[in-house]
């Protein structure tokens, strides 16, 4: 018997449609700050565009180099050896992890109690058989070419701020909330705000990023022979497809951003066996930190009714990686990404312009959720494909890919130099952080 396994594209095409629609309605409505002065801004951009061709090395070396989460030691080399090429020395390890790195600038008259601090940061981590299918390759270009470029402004104009920037290279984003445990011990204490962005098919400035949770459960039982004790046993099996059943069913009644994934890795050996031990991977996500404690809960009720039908014993075990939080925007800071934006010759589409339903994850909430910050999204290639491709690898080492390298780059050190000089803008960011519900207690929230 032969199954058409394809699934129908209808669905998704017709959110393509919805989002062509959208990016000819959606209309930015850009607050009215200074940020800094014209010349200020031209400074920073030569300075940029004078690392076209290291930055373009750096891109193409960790692409040719991929290495996954806390395994980035040639990435780390290659950014260490960037920043001591302009002179700027780098703290690695940093933060208890033998890849994460730590660099900053300050102006001559800092004064932590009177000036502001801003974080740049990067990403270097790559995917398990798929290379830079996310293109931190050139996120990690991003970061540090708008780092070293205020390093520069400042030491050939020290008048150009009043700050500090700290430049963060952070490993393993792909699962392993690498921002979460540098947070965690003490990477952003004494930082006010953080930016950085992200690679990606269009040009966005801002898009929806889901919390996400792991979770693994074990199921433990009774052994016994399947035909001549079946009586005598305990099926763990039995509780792992009860919980998979009843999550099915769950989806019916959650927001529809909601997302559950399962897998089961262990689910017995023998079909004469009764199994004694199985288990099962989760992943839960929702659009707000609240809604995901919710489903949380309701995930974790699911899993012991199962055991309790059942009549298996349960372990649950959430957060082996630290929880990922949604990405709460931040719109005076997003408002001078889209300037600094139209500056390089794009124009990035307004927040809502492609669905909420197409939403990933991020470790970066963990940040924005503690200080303000944005998250924006660089195209690298015109074509239609997605995240964690190896379609995407491939662009993420094309000439679009280079450019967007050195747009971002102007595009984070833009942003960050009109947040050291402009007191109302850095007012209006902290206002928007906490009309979002920004400050609240990331590490323990899901206590």
């Amino acid at each position: 018997m032969t199954i058409n396994s394809e699934p129908s594209r209808a669905y998704l095409e017709q959110l393509e449609q919805d989002t062509e629609r959208r990016k000819n309605e959606l209309k930015h409505h850009l607050a009215s700050h200074d940020g800094a002065a014209d010349e200020l801004h031209e400074r920073l951009e030569s300075l940029i565009d004078g690392q076209t061709a290291a930055l373009g090395h750096v891109l193409h070396e960790l692409h040719e180099n991929p290495e996954t989460a806390f395994q980035e030691h040639r990435a780390v080399k290659l950014i260490v050896d960037h920043l001591a090429d302009h002179d700027i020395p780098a703290e690695n390890p940093a933060f208890g992890l033998d890849t994460a790195i730590r660099a900053e600038v300050t102006s001559e008259d800092f004064d932590p109690a009177c000036h502001r601090t801003i974080a740049i940061m990067s990403e270097y981590d790559a995917l398990p058989g798929i290379g830079h299918g996310c293109g931190h390759n050139v996120i990690a270009v991003t970061g540090l070419g708008a780092f070293v470029a205020l390093v520069e402004l400042i030491r050939g104009t020290p008048s150009a701020f009043s700050g500090r920037v700290v430049y963060l290279g952070t490993p393993a984003e792909e699962g392993e909330g690498g921002k979460e445990i540098m947070a965690r011990a003490g990477a952003l204490e004494g930082i006010d705000a953080a930016v950085m962005v992200h690679s990606y098919i269009a040009d966005l400035v801002d898009q929806v990023w889901l919390g996400r949770r792991q979770c693994t459960v074990h199921y433990r039982g009774a052994a016994a022979h399947a035909s001549s004790h079946p009586f005598m046993g305990r099926n763990a099996l039995d509780a792992a497809v009860l919980a998979y059943q009843g999550l099915g069913l769950l989806r019916q009644q959650t927001p529809p951003t909601d997302r559950i994934h399962a897998v089961p890795p262990e689910g017995g050996e023998r079909p004469n066996i009764i199994t004694e031990a199985a288990t099962l991977q989760l992943y839960v996500r929702s659009q707000r930190p609240a809604t995901l404690k919710a489903l949380s809960q309701r995930v974790t009720e699911v899993l012991q009714g199962a055991a309790l039908m059942a009549g298996v014993d349960v372990e649950i075990d959430w957060d082996s990686s630290p929880a990922a939080l949604p990405v709460l925007g931040n719109s005076p800071l997003s408002d001078r990404w889209v300037l600094a934006q139209r500056r390089r010759g794009r124009d990035p589409y307004p927040a809502g312009t492609v669905s909420e339903v197409l939403a990933a994850s991020t470790d970066f909430g963990n940040v924005s959720y503690r200080i303000p910050g944005i998250h924006p999204l660089i195209s690298i290639t015109d074509q239609d494909m997605g995240l964690h491709t190896r379609d995407f690898a491939a662009a993420a080492a094309t000439p679009q890919a280079e450019a967007a390298g050195v747009d971002g780059a102007y595009g984070l050190a833009a942003v960050a130099l009109d947040y050291l000089v402009d007191d109302a803008l850095a007012q209006h960011v902290r206002d928007d952080f906490h009309a979002g519900g920004g400050g609240i207690a990331v590490e323990s929230y899901f206590d």
